[in-house]
């Protein structure tokens, strides 16, 4: 338990002491999305009847900036720990996968919402929101987190460099997270985009988060709740057997 209260402190620390690029500048980068889309589409777009565009996006952005925090976090805490050699101080410690696997993805989490956190306060100047379901928010909010700093792990894990770190998020994460209803509701796509949308875990993650502020949503909360949670239990097998294994960290 010492062992992995220090880990999880340590990755702590990590991200809050330089809390204006890891915690502040997200937090901007929400904003400009918000201002940009809002004034271009408010009075063009409406969703779910007469919801207002401006807020229909909040909820997306919220979550979007949790999921891409929550791995970058993980990913980037194990990658630079593999390319500067400190990884051997965190092995050698009688520490067990497991619980190196829980110190990554809880600190992982905590990043991704307290970003959600800080972009919801912002945001709320701009318009109301509704809470119909808190509970809908929470559990969404942290299985969103807790799914993306599994994928950072297996992705810090996989990349023995930095531009394959990049080419993970950007070819895979950044097009998951972007086509996933972040912008608007997949029943504005044509039949075959809306498909496709379904095979994608992100958009029951945003979808289900949504359904928690307005009680609508594009699928049953319930079969996004079991998608997400079935997504996180295999990302989270994968990387407890390669955290085993020791693969690319005890070679």
């Amino acid at each position: 338990m010492t062992a992995f209260l220090t880990l999880l402190k340590k990755e702590l620390l990590r991200f809050w002491k330089v809390g204006f690029q890891t915690l502040g500048a997200p937090v901007i980068t929400a904003m400009l999305y918000l201002l940009i889309f809002s004034h271009v589409l408010e009075a063009h777009v409406r969703v779910y009847g007469s919801l207002r565009y401006t807020a229909f996006l909040v909820p997306g952005l919220v979550m979007m900036s949790i999921l891409q925090n929550a791995f970058a976090n993980a990913s980037s805490s194990l990658i630079q720990s593999k390319v500067m050699g400190s990884i051997v101080f965190i092995l050698l410690p009688p520490i067990s996968y497991g619980a190196f696997f829980a110190a990554y993805v809880i600190a992982a989490t905590l990043r991704g919402m307290m970003v959600g956190v800080g972009v919801l306060l912002v945001t709320l100047w701009f318009t109301p929101l509704q809470f119909a379901n808190p509970l809908w928010i929470i559990a969404f909010a942290l299985l969103g987190g807790a799914l993306l700093g599994t994928l950072g792990l297996l992705a810090g894990l996989w990349a023995d460099k930095f531009d394959q770190l990049a080419a993970f998020q950007n070819f895979l994460i950044m097009p998951l997270t972007f086509l996933s209803g972040v912008f608007y509701s997949i029943h504005s796509l044509p039949p075959f985009w809306q498909a496709i949308s379904h095979y994608n875990p992100v958009f029951y993650l945003i979808d289900g988060f949504r359904h928690g502020f307005f009680g609508l949503s594009d699928v049953s909360p319930w079969q996004s709740l079991a998608v997400a949670l079935a997504s996180l239990a295999l990302t989270t097998a994968i990387s407890l057997e390669l955290l085993r294994r020791g693969y690319k960290l005890r070679n």
